[in-house]
Parts: C-alpha cells; sequence; structure tokens
C-alpha cells in the first residue's frame, strides 16, 4: 500500500496559513480566503507541472520568484485573464509569501524576491454601464399578476437598486437582517467583515414583506432571505440568470436595453451613479455603498464628468479646442522646460 507524503515545510505553512493566520488573526471573511485559496492552488497546479511532480511533493523551495512569474505570464496568456484578474492572484501570493517568511526565515530571501514583484499597470477601467431612469423602471415594473418567483425576482432587484449591494452581501440576508416597520432599514454584511445599516424605500420593504409572507417555505430568522425553487439560498449564478431573463422581456418597453451588458453588478453601478447625479455628497455614496475608500468612489464621478463632456460638445459643437503641440526644434530645446510641460 502506498503511502501519503509526509508534510514538508509548506504543507506546514499553507495549513497554518488557512486556519489560524487568515480566519483568526488577520480576521478575513470566507469569501476572501476562498479568492485566496483559489489563487494558491492555480500556483501549486502550475508549479506542479513545471515541476514535473505532484502538488503534494512540492516544497517551499517551489515557491520562487522566477515560477511566480511565469505564473503570472501563463495566467494572461494560456488562461486569457486580464490584468484586475492577474493582480488578484499576486496580492495572494503577496500576503503568503509574507506570512511564509515568518514561519520560515531562511528562504527569507526568495521570499522577498516574490514581494518585489510588482502589480501590473493596465488602461483606466470606465465604470460598467449602468441603468437610466427608464429602463429601472421597466425592470422594476410588475405584472398584474405576478409568480411567488416573479414576486422575489422583483424584490431581489429592488432591493439591490435600492442600496446599491454587492450580489453577494443581498444573497448572505437573512429575515432577522430586514427591518420591515418604520424605519426600514436592512443590515448588510460587507468585505472586511464590515457591517453597514443601509435604509430602504416603504415599497421595498413592502416588496420584501410579501416575499415573506408568500413563501412556501418557513421563514424563520436565520433563513436566508431569497431562496431558489428548492429553498436553498439563491446563487450568484442564479442571479446573474434571472436578471438576463428579466432584461430580454425589458428590451420592448425599453429597446437602449438591447445594446447593453447588464449583469448583476451593473446595479451597484446604477445606484451610484442615480446617488452622484441627484447631488449626494462622495462620502455618503461611500457609507452607503460600503467603498473602503473615496477613492473607488471617485470612479463614478468620472464617468459622470465624461457625460457632462458629451453633452457639453453637443450645446457647444463649434466650441475652440485647444491647440494641439507642434514639433520641437532641437536646436533650441529646453530639456528641463520642455519636460515639466509633457
Amino acid at each position: 500500500m502506498k503511502r501519503a507524503p509526509r508534510p514538508n515545510a509548506l504543507a506546514r505553512v499553507l495549513v497554518k496559513y488557512f486556519q489560524e493566520y487568515l480566519p483568526t488573526l488577520r480576521g478575513m471573511s470566507a469569501h476572501t480566503i476562498r479568492s485566496y485559496r483559489d489563487s494558491i492552488i492555480l500556483y501549486l497546479r502550475f508549479a506542479a507541472v513545471r515541476a514535473h511532480s505532484q502538488v503534494e511533493a512540492l516544497d517551499i523551495e517551489d515557491f520562487t520568484s522566477d515560477r511566480v512569474g511565469e505564473f503570472l505570464t501563463d495566467l494572461e496568456r494560456t488562461r486569457g485573464n486580464g490584468i484586475s484578474t492577474r493582480n488578484v492572484r499576486l496580492a495572494a501570493l503577496h500576503t503568503f509569501a509574507r506570512f511564509a517568511a515568518s514561519e520560515a526565515p531562511e528562504y527569507l530571501g526568495e521570499l522577498q524576491r516574490i514581494l518585489a514583484i510588482p502589480f501590473k499597470r493596465g488602461k483606466r477601467q470606465v465604470p460598467l454601464e449602468y441603468l437610466d431612469q427608464k429602463e429601472v423602471e421597466a425592470l422594476l415594473a410588475t405584472p398584474a399578476h405576478p409568480t411567488n418567483s416573479v414576486e422575489r425576482d422583483h424584490a431581489l432587484f429592488a432591493l439591490m437598486f435600492n442600496t446599491g449591494a454587492r450580489v453577494q452581501e443581498v444573497l448572505d440576508l437573512k429575515v432577522r437582517d430586514v427591518r420591515l416597520t418604520a424605519p426600514f432599514q436592512v443590515r448588510l454584511h460587507g468585505k472586511g467583515n464590515k457591517m453597514r445599516i443601509c435604509p430602504i424605500w416603504a415599497h421595498t420593504a413592502a416588496r420584501l414583506r410579501r416575499l415573506i409572507e408568500r413563501s412556501p417555505w418557513t421563514a424563520e430568522p436565520d433563513s436566508p432571505l431569497f431562496v431558489n425553487l428548492r429553498g436553498a439560498k439563491l446563487s450568484r449564478f442564479g442571479v446573474r440568470y434571472l436578471l438576463k431573463k428579466r432584461i430580454v422581456k425589458c428590451i420592448a418597453e425599453a429597446p437602449s436595453l438591447a445594446g447593453k451588458r447588464i449583469h448583476p453588478h451593473s446595479l451597484r453601478h446604477t445606484t451610484a451613479i442615480h446617488l452622484l447625479k441627484a447631488g449626494v455628497d462622495f462620502a455618503t455614496i461611500s457609507q452607503w455603498l460600503g467603498h473602503a475608500s473615496l477613492n473607488t468612489t471617485m470612479t463614478y464621478a468620472r464617468a459622470d464628468l465624461d457625460l457632462k463632456r458629451q453633452a457639453l460638445l453637443q450645446v457647444f459643437p463649434d466650441a475652440p479646442r485647444p491647440p494641439r503641440g507642434g514639433q520641437v526644434r532641437l536646436d533650441r530645446l529646453d530639456v528641463v522646460g520642455w519636460l515639466r510641460r509633457l
């Protein structure tokens, strides 16, 4: 009978990293831990192939800066991952390397070289598409005689638009997290185990009340708020499917939806843009959406300024444009001055 390989340094560090460091010392959420886990698994499988070995036989000597660099390149070339995904994987490897340095200081030099691998800069991402007022109204319009599943879908989309919550934040809601008496509000469990209270409209509360009262499943305080036809918690893929199906039905009333790529996170962008256009300050929007910093919220400001710029060109199409720079004469070039003007 073949014996299983004995735990080596890498195995011991991995176990302590996922069982003690991330959940206890760092207090990271289960979602973040799963993301880090997926990144580590991808790297271990890649390293095993390159080393012509089994994953279980890898040791900490196989965690090198050269191999990590090859892994990041493979993510883009072979797996077709974008720069943002590549940087997410690298962030997970950085965190693990930082922990491994304290557990196995004899490998500190190589681990520091891994930490020195920089994040890759890419093009500035424009916020994803969002819904305008007419499109939102079409999405939330309720038919005359809705079924229980239709009531659930409309309550789900109304709550997502009302709060701007992330998909997982909404799916993690339990019945006890929703207050359906004035003042109407919902308690969201966000990134980094941060809790925030978000107000909801009276008609959103009414939708949620009907959802709970008409549910064929027993609605206990700890029961998930949104469930599928089998009574299990709705999944992210399920929400994406339901939204896509709803968007197709709304195209007749809002034809502009046909040219947009709308997915669940688009409702979060919709909330942010509408709050911004309503004159709500950045600090309030940041707290509303659960952003870690105002820099994330400012992304929506860039989108709004782009819209204003387009409107300005439509109103004043003949406005003078700034002159374009001409050729630089090398015989009269002031290098420092020229560099400062770049």
